[in-house]
């Protein structure tokens, strides 16, 4: 394994072993749940919204080092980011993960996201890596049925 490779993997074991804003936010004004029917990986996403601005973005849930180490780092990445920021942040997560026009989802404007750039070698890995931002999406347009991976 190269260098990065090993700092990628120690980041994303350390989110997953110590996951940030892994709480239920009880004043949540939007929340949604995630299902991946593939491995199980279960998320509850919640967003307190001002206006436009997500002042507070946490999660609750169970899964695999993947699906718990990219909630836990989308919560740091959204938190005071403005719905079309998210959706943006979301469209180059989602291109990097995927490979699919990952050359132009610009590591600058993923920051630390880019650890996730070897989940494109193991697709059914992009599904638990993916978990969290699909339940987001739910989130933030109040939908009431479960978020999928499908």
């Amino acid at each position: 394994m190269s260098e990065t490779s090993d700092l990628y993997q120690e980041v994303i074991l350390d989110h997953n072993k110590h996951p940030r804003n892994f709480q239920r936010l009880e004043d949540a004004s939007h929340r949604a749940e995630g299902f991946n029917p593939l491995c199980g990986d279960r998320v509850t996403v919640y967003l307190q919204m001002e206006g436009d601005v997500m002042r507070r973005v946490s999660f609750e849930g169970s899964g695999c080092a993947i699906s718990k180490a990219s909630a836990s780092m989308m919560t740091e990445a959204l938190t005071g980011r403005t719905r079309r920021q998210a959706e943006t942040l979301f469209e180059g997560f989602h291109a990097l993960v995927t490979g699919s026009g990952a050359d132009s989802a610009s590591a600058g404007d993923l920051g630390k996201l880019v650890v996730f750039s070897g989940v494109r070698d193991y697709p059914v890995r992009v599904k638990c890596a993916t978990l969290a931002w699909h339940t987001l999406r739910a989130a933030m347009e109040k939908q009431d049925a479960v978020a999928s991976t499908e």
